[in-house]
Order: C-alpha cells, then structure tokens, then sequence
C-alpha cells in the first residue's frame, strides 16, 4: 500500500477512507500515513448545508481531502472535503494512482538490491519522496538519465537501478501534434519546390505528411514530450519556409490560437 512516513502537513491533499460516521462527523484512515487517522466535520463535508452527513460520505469509500490541522501530541488530524476544487480532487486521485505504480517499481528495485518493500522505502524510498514530491516523479526523473538523480542527492547505485527498473516499468503516453500548412506558390515551378520544402522538413523520416486540399497539407509528429516537440516542430516548420523564394507559407498547430 503506498505510504508515506510521519504526519501530513497542513494544506496537504491526501486520500482517506471513511471508517465511521456519526451525525455531526465521520472518522477516517489517511491511506499513505500507516496508522493516521482523521475527523470531517459535517460543516467540512459540503460547501452548501448538510441536513445528514451519510448522504454525503459513505462508509469505506475513497475521497481527496485536505488537512487543515494536525496535531502531532495527540495524533489529530482535522480534514476537509469541500476546501478542494474538482480539479484538486482529479489531481490527487491520479497523483495516488501514479504512487501505486511506482511502489511496484519500488518493489522491483528492492529486489534487485535483496531488500524487502518495507526496507526499500526505508533506505531510500520515504528520502525520494521527500526530494521529488512524489516516488512517481522520481522515477519520471530516473527514466531520462540516473544523472539527473545523482545532481538531487541520490546514491549512485541506487540511480543506476532507478535508470534501469523505470526504464522497463514506466511507459510514456504518446501524443500526436498536428499542424495544418497552407502553400501557395508564386513561381511556375512551385510543385518542385513543394517537394523541396516538405523534403527539409522531414529530413529525419519522424514527421507523417498527408495532403489535404490544394493549398493546404497536414503535419503530424507522435512524441512523449509533446512541450519540447511542439517548440521543434514550430522552428522547423518556420526554419524550412524561410528557404523557400516566391512561396508563402503559413501554418497553424492544433490546440494554438491564431
């Protein structure tokens, strides 16, 4: 089960399971802090006015809340669902779902270094998630070079064995960009020099170039960075047009306000 260790900080989103509900509260389990629990006040359960909490939460149900007070002497932890938008809410789900995957990823490291989940984390699971916000972006991190690792603190050979179990284990979503290219051409050998422009333009095979209607042609790359590769595909779309005499050349990327 994904942990963490010690108490949450106030502010913090988390996710807990109701346990019991009574009519002005309902007590609950933080999933990641082993042994915390919680109190929603039923003035903490909705933004709008609750007549009766159980329609609302619901026994051993998952929900996102956010800690508004902890109290480390006595172990109280006041949360709150309302004080999240739905936004916070999707986030942290997915966040929670993304910590499930990298503790098998933690699990599969142990083994590699004969350790067991719980000593994993210990050695230096509970130190990655305090460095990086969360194990998953630490492996996110350790995907592209144990380098990376190394420069934020991290052991040597526990970054190598991060480069190579996230290597296998973490795969990249794939996104397609797509720009549209209007051509006119000003010149009666405008077909030779189409073939020129779209020929720099993919002179390392990863784009797809598929006609549309005259003037206009589609541009497609598949990637796992879209950020980075939109950037190149807008210099190499602007770089390549800038060759070309007696042409003009506009473009439009999908998703960009003209």
């Amino acid at each position: 089960m994904v942990r963490k260790r010690g108490f949450p900080d106030e502010g913090e989103v988390v996710i807990v399971t109701i346990r019991d509900i009574t009519p002005y509260s309902a007590s609950c389990v933080l999933d990641e802090y082993p042994g915390k629990e919680g109190m929603i006040h039923i003035s903490e359960v909705s933004g709008k006015w609750v007549r009766d909490i159980k329609k609302i939460v619901k026994k051993d149900k998952k929900y996102s809340a956010r800690v508004l007070k902890v109290d480390e002497s006595n172990g109280h932890i006041n949360l709150s669902l309302k004080r999240l938008s739905k936004k916070n809410k999707e986030q942290k789900l997915q966040e929670y779902k993304n910590e499930e995957k990298a503790e098998k990823i933690l699990e599969e490291m142990g083994k590699k270094l004969g350790l067991k989940l719980d000593d994993a984390y210990k050695k230096f699971g509970f130190d990655l998630q305090e460095k990086f916000g969360t194990l998953f972006k630490a492996f996110e991190e350790g995907f592209q070079s144990p380098d990376v690792l190394v420069k934020r603190g991290v052991d040597r050979k526990i970054a190598e064995v991060i480069h190579e179990v996230a290597k296998v284990s973490i795969q990249k979503k794939k996104v397609k960009l797509k720009a549209v290219v209007e051509i006119k051409s000003f010149s009666g050998d405008g077909i030779e020099k189409l073939k020129e422009y779209f020929k720099e333009l993919n002179k390392d095979g990863k784009l797809e170039i598929k006609y549309i209607s005259a003037p206009k042609y589609s541009v497609e790359v598949v990637t796992d960075n879209p950020k980075s590769e939109k950037k190149l595909l807008k210099d190499r779309l602007t770089n390549s047009a800038e060759n070309l005499k007696d042409m003009e050349v506009t473009f439009r990327i999908a998703g960009e306000k003209q």
